[in-house]
């Protein structure tokens, strides 16, 4: 079983934002948004919205969901699911751990429900 990736210390993510994690270093086809939501949990998901090209980091966190700055549409943190239009296709969410401060990726894994 893979160790994952360290991509980010848990303080380069402030608490209701999100970071951009380059597929240059995850080898996956999108980069991987990180998002911190406002209990502190890290959740990854592919960072385009599925529905206009727009980067998820850059939206709002909160609630359990991260909503795109450009159109609106919201995705589950937890799934990737789509939860507000106009948005209909689902994105790619990956297994995310937090280890003594340090957050560690794991591309392509789904995460634990």
């Amino acid at each position: 079983m893979s160790t994952g990736i360290r991509v980010a210390a848990l303080d380069d993510i402030a608490i209701g934002e999100g970071l951009a994690i380059s597929s240059d270093l995850t080898g996956t086809e999108d980069d991987i948004a990180l998002l911190r939501d406002d209990d502190g949990t890290v959740y990854a998901l592919n960072d385009t919205c599925t529905h206009a090209v727009a980067s998820l980091s850059d939206g709002w966190v909160e609630d359990g969901a991260v909503e795109c700055p450009v159109h609106a549409s919201r995705f589950c943190l937890k799934n990737g699911k789509v939860m507000g239009l106009p948005a209909t296709v689902d994105t790619v969410a990956h297994r995310v751990e937090v280890r003594d401060g340090e957050v560690y990726l794991f591309p392509g894994e789904q995460p634990e429900e």
